[in-house]
């Protein structure tokens, strides 16, 4: 068994007092994750699949431990979701305090501050200096859809515009605005009327730069949709599923003055961008972007279900009072979450620490790439990067190796996801808590798989 250290400090309980190794003690996944999972075989539908077949028993910093005590290095997050990492004591703290308060009224019933206060938050934080207003709700497809109800009400338009490779949910409509088959969309139809797909900026494949790739997508709308009929056009500034593809520089903003020009509403899908993951609070401002509606979910809460709409004031107060809202939506323990992580966000030097980790990640990676051609592509922001596996001769997408890259990663302890459309791309989303030596030991092992595979 690999038993490798660093910093191994502290008590094993979640958080960052968890000792911060890679170690594992069984094969993977071990006895105890083996028999979890033949319970979970008769009792959770077949379509719920897990993509490392271990359960955790705690988690914290940059390790998530298994049931079998295995500690792996967490490249995932949860899909960008701990930034601040695991447990986060200034996160349990609120929400231990929170809970012994209240778990739930339902804003719409009786309010409470802590939503205001999240809602003030992310007015003051998302990009621009216009007034705005924020609603709170559970998901990042929930919000998608509600920032589309927003925008719809507003414009009096029906049409909206995604594109290539988006990824926007699993509900119905944020279905819809998916650009991938298998495994969302595939058998699920039919699906929400009025959407349409133009072609993103894929420097790594389209050759074009930011403007003339914009213009091409620009003429696809125009063509196909009419600017008179468009509510909205949605976009990732960073796509997450599709592959962490970075459009060229103009892109953004050539689609966002056309969007302006013709009165129809630019919301930006931060979903996975949000919350200093690329180095900046959110993607948007890299290009100097200032959305009329951001989307935000995943990092915003430590690890609690909560989701937002944030964005203009004369949009935001289009829906009638009662339109917008849910059960759920801005559960107070939630909100407690938020409000600390925000705080970490903002204080404790995150922004700086995904700057670091792209530092250190792309200069190790593009090493790797420059003597192995299969390597196509190294690419990202912060504490989020990719690397596109490809045919080193004809240069087409290679997702059999991708797989065997992440099982043997899994293998050797280490939690790495895919994406991409044709799920050839390898994608890293460290916490912004995790360790320089976690990182190295971390590439070690994708690099070993990669010369494995």
């Amino acid at each position: 068994m690999t038993i490798v250290e660093s910093n191994a400090t502290g008590r094993a309980v979640g958080g960052p007092g968890l000792p911060q190794r890679r170690h594992l003690v069984t094969e993977i996944p071990g006895p105890k994750s083996r028999a979890l999972l033949e319970r979970k075989s008769s009792a959770v539908a077949r379509g719920v699949g897990i993509t490392l077949p271990v359960f955790t028993d705690v988690a914290g910093g940059g390790v998530l431990v298994d049931v079998d005590g295995n500690s792996f290095i967490d490249f995932g997050t949860g899909i960008a979701v701990t930034g601040i990492g695991n447990a986060a004591p200034a996160v349990v703290a609120a929400v231990q305090e929170q809970v012994e308060r209240f778990t739930h009224t339902c804003f719409m019933i009786t309010g409470y501050d802590s939503y205001v206060g999240v809602a003030e938050a992310l007015n003051r934080l998302t990009p621009g200096d216009h007034d705005k207003r924020t609603a709170l709700f559970n998901t990042g497809a929930e919000a998608v859809e509600n920032a589309v109800k927003i925008a719809r009400s507003y414009t009096g338009r029906q049409a909206v515009i995604a594109f290539d490779h988006a990824y926007h949910g699993r509900t119905n409509l944020t279905m819809a605005l998916t650009a991938k088959a298998m495994p969302y969309k595939s058998g699920f139809g039919p699906f929400a009327p009025e959407i349409y797909r133009a072609p993103l900026s894929y420097p790594f494949r389209d050759g074009l730069d930011g403007p003339a790739a914009a213009k091409k997508a620009i003429a696809v709308i125009e063509k196909q949709v009419g600017a008179s009929s468009t509510a909205a056009i949605i976009i990732e500034p960073i796509q997450g599923e599709g592959g962490f593809i970075v459009p060229a520089p103009g892109f953004l903003t050539t689609l966002q003055e056309w969007a302006t020009a013709n009165g129809v509403v630019f919301i930006a899908d931060e979903v996975q961008t949000g919350f200093a993951r690329t180095g900046r609070m959110f993607a948007s401002e890299h290009e100097g972007l200032v959305p009329d509606l951001v989307v935000t979910a995943k990092g915003i809460a430590g690890g609690l279900p909560l989701s937002a709409v944030t964005g203009r004031a004369e949009i935001m107060d289009a829906p009638h009072v009662g339109g917008l809202g849910g059960t759920y939506g801005g559960n107070p323990l939630a909100c407690a979450a938020a409000l600390a992580a925000i705080d970490s966000y903002e204080n404790d030097g995150l922004l700086e620490r995904a700057r670091e980790i792209e530092t250190l990640m792309l200069s190790r990676l593009r090493e790797l790439q420059a003597s192995d051609p299969r390597i196509g592509d190294v690419r990202g922001r912060g504490a989020m990067i990719a690397v596109e596996i490809v045919d080193p001769v004809t240069g087409e997408p290679d997702a059999a190796l991708t797989s065997k890259i992440a099982a043997g990663s899994h293998a050797n302890g280490v939690i790495l996801l895919t994406c991409g459309t044709y799920g050839n791309v390898i994608r890293f989303l460290p916490p912004l808590s995790i360790s320089d030596d976690l990182l190295h030991d971390g590439l070690d092992v994708v690099r070993q798989a990669l010369e494995a595979a």
